[in-house]
């Protein structure tokens, strides 16, 4: 058995309107999963398009409201929904316009993330950048993609 108390979790929070708490991450669950709780804060960016080669990615939506893009379809989300992402398909997700996004994430098999969450913390906190961000591409299994349904969405 592995537990995390909530007070013994690590807040990632450099960014205030972007809030990550690491749960589990790939050898805490010989390699079953990984898992996250997001914070963000409406007007958020969110995360970009990407896909991840060899899991799929469980959304549990804990309070509020997340927009999502899967494959070329944009769905919203809300308080109670869930969804599971393929592997292979490209996906982004923002919160809903006027709305917070709190949900659960779960990656599956686990993937050594916690290192990527915490390398976007840096970037929040000037002390990496966006380029080695997307250096690390195939170390994290996080592969970002165009999306021109997610540019005109964020366009509007």
């Amino acid at each position: 058995m592995t537990l995390v108390r909530a007070a013994q979790a690590e807040v990632l929070d450099a960014d205030p309107t972007s809030v990550i708490t690491l749960l589990f991450d790939h050898e805490h669950t010989g390699g079953a999963l990984t898992s996250n709780r997001t914070l963000l804060k409406d007007g958020t960016e969110g995360a970009p398009p990407h896909r991840h080669t060899h899991s799929g990615e469980l959304f549990f939506i804990l309070d509020g409201a997340l927009e999502m893009l899967v494959g070329e379809e944009l769905r919203t989300l809300h308080k109670g929904d869930a969804l599971f992402v393929a592997p292979n398909t490209t996906h982004a997700f923002a919160p809903a316009p006027g709305h917070d996004a709190d949900f659960l994430v779960v990656i599956t098999p686990g993937k050594p993330r916690f290192d990527y969450y915490r390398l976007l913390d840096r970037v929040h906190n000037g002390e990496a950048t966006w380029q080695q961000v997307g250096e690390t591409q195939d170390l994290y299994d996080n592969h970002y993609a165009e999306s021109p349904v997610w540019a005109d969405r964020a366009a509007e």
